[in-house]
This record gives structure tokens, C-alpha cells and sequence, in this order.
């Protein structure tokens, strides 16, 4: 079976979304949730929406690269993981969710490599 397509709509379509979402999400915490939460905890949502965005951009970049196919999903569910689990830290406190986080920075990572063997004509 072969690995997921994720056609190059869809990586430009997520991408805007997720940008659209974390501006949103950054105006949010700068003005709604910096006087609510400590400092160690603004700073925890401020790299969730800040590693979403690189997403973003990394998606609307491969938007327009029909060629590269499997990366997007990669970076989607990394962002969706390493972001949405800082930003429920962030807001409830659940340190366990620390031990889930990773597992999205490590497909962001992902994402990225295998974006750059997918730009080389390697396919993976």
C-alpha cells in the first residue's frame, strides 16, 4: 500500500487555513490571555502558534509543487499535534500533555525531510 497523497489543493487550502487560524490564535493570546495566564504558559502558546505558522508556511509554499505529496500530511497532522497539544497546556494546565508534544515536533521534522527528498526527485 502506498503512503498518502495529499493533493497540492489541499496543501495550499490547509495551509491558509492554519495561517488564518494562527493568526487568530496569536492576536488571542496577546491580548486575551496575557494578563489570564503565567508567563512560562503565554510563552507555551506563543510556540504553538508559532510553529503552526511555519507549518502554514510550509504548506502554502507546497501548494504549489504538485510533485511533492506525502510531506503535507505529515506537516498538517505535526502541527495539528505539536500546536494544539501546547496550546490545551497552555490553557488547563495538563502537564501531561508535555509527553504527547514531541510526537508532533517529530512529524514536523518529518515533514520537512521528506518535503526536501520529494523537491530532490527522490520520491520516498
Amino acid at each position: 500500500m502506498s503512503a498518502p497523497r495529499f493533493a497540492h489543493q489541499n496543501a495550499l487550502f490547509a495551509g491558509l487555513l492554519l495561517a488564518a487560524v494562527g493568526i487568530g490564535l496569536g492576536a488571542f493570546g496577546a491580548h486575551a490571555l496575557k494578563a489570564r495566564l503565567d508567563p512560562a504558559m503565554l510563552a507555551n502558546f506563543e510556540t504553538g502558534v508559532r510553529y503552526q505558522m511555519y507549518a502554514a508556511l510550509a504548506l502554502i509554499a507546497l501548494g504549489s509543487q504538485a510533485s511533492i505529496r506525502r510531506a503535507p500530511v505529515l506537516l498538517l497532522a505535526g502541527a495539528i499535534i505539536f500546536s494544539g497539544t501546547l496550546y490545551i497546556l497552555a490553557l488547563t494546565g495538563q502537564r501531561w500533555l508535555g509527553a504527547v508534544t514531541p510526537i508532533g515536533g517529530a512529524l514536523l521534522i518529518a515533514g520537512f525531510v521528506v518535503a526536501a527528498l520529494e523537491a530532490r526527485g527522490k520520491g520516498v
